[in-house]
């Protein structure tokens, strides 16, 4: 049964896939940036989008601004023309330095008209990430020939290896190189208390392209008024998260104040395989909770996930700076950095 009590809309106001699948319905064509290759610091990661329609639109990022300008005159072209385009700047091209990318670094990105026939492609990649599946396509840098993978096609050799990373990248296969583009789910947080730390923590992270979903019982905190278009679940938490798969990319981060509420959500999170478990809380309040904790039956090693005090220890004071705070370690878990 699904308990969602409301679930926002993604956005689609900023997302390359959503605004292409928009301009096509509206324009009929549009093209698509790819990164498919960095080197030194380019600023955005293999697999960072970009989309452009016609009349000068675009939306999404292949650089963070240093090659944009250049990559949109290329997209024009190849909308114009119904063709694909590999690029490559780095820290030699008079383009680079035009642009700055003169500080280091190369990337190449793969641009690609999109037509009515590609609709189905972007189909599949929005049915993907509204499903939390991983998916994964195959495009032939020679020939621009694009394919969804069938998980029974890669079973063995260097593309499925590729796969498995669940890291985009550039391969040599027999038939020459090809740029494997895997679409994993967003990663997700689920904030169990819709106080204000809560607030500024999900706005935060749904402005960096996070889903979010609050669950609080206590309608009072969890209302539209306070949270605006951001998922509510209104159930228990151990009611709320059996509609809400914690996976390997779901953070769980516990900021209710109320310790039954508090713990309960601890104590099905630390059930999970999630990504991220983080708990408000001074140290001394956190050795209560660890007891309460025990007493559910939770053992050591369980307990040694728990991130509390939450947040990276920056000195945050306030709503937002925790916010800030907790955040920057979800992400700094998710990169690997730790």
């Amino acid at each position: 049964m699904n308990l969602v009590t409301r679930m926002g809309k993604p956005d689609a106001t900023h997302d390359p896939i959503e605004v292409a699948h928009g301009w096509l319905d509206e324009f009929g064509k549009a093209a698509l940036a790819t990164v498919v290759s960095t080197w030194g610091s380019a600023p955005v990661p293999v697999g960072g989008q970009l989309v452009a329609g016609p009349g000068e639109r675009f939306e999404g990022s292949v650089s963070g601004g240093c090659v944009e300008i250049d990559v949109i005159t290329e997209a024009a072209e190849v909308m114009a023309g119904g063709r694909f385009k590999l690029l490559e700047f780095g820290i030699g091209d008079e383009v680079a330095w035009r642009s700055g990318l003169p500080c280091g670094g190369t990337i190449k990105i793969l641009v690609e008209s999109l037509s009515i026939a590609d609709i189905a492609y972007l189909d599949a990649v929005l049915a993907a990430r509204y499903s939390r599946t991983k998916l994964c396509t195959l495009t032939n840098l020679a020939s621009g020939s694009r394919q969804i993978l069938d998980d029974s096609c890669v079973q063995e050799g260097p593309l499925a290896e590729a796969v498995r990373s669940g890291e985009s990248r550039l391969l040599e296969l027999a038939d020459g190189q090809v740029f494997l583009h895997v679409f994993n789910p967003v990663v997700r947080i689920i904030i169990v208390g819709a106080t204000h730390v809560g607030q500024v923590l999900a706005d935060l992270a749904g402005r960096i392209g996070y889903d979010v979903v609050i669950v609080d019982p206590r309608t009072v905190f969890a209302n539209e008024e306070r949270l605006g278009k951001t998922s509510v679940v209104t159930e228990w938490p151990e009611t709320s998260f059996n509609c809400l798969d914690l996976d390997k990319r779901t953070a769980v981060v516990a900021l209710t104040h109320a310790a039954h509420l508090d713990d309960e959500a601890l104590t099905e999170a630390l059930r999970s395989d999630c990504l991220y478990i983080g708990a408000l809380g001074s140290k001394k309040t956190h050795m209560k909770r660890l007891e309460r904790l025990r007493e559910r039956g939770i053992s050591q090693d369980e307990l040694a996930r728990i991130r509390a005090p939450v947040g990276l220890p920056i000195g945050a004071k306030g709503p937002a700076e925790i916010a800030v705070s907790i955040l920057s370690e979800i992400i700094k878990v998710f990169r690997g950095a730790l």
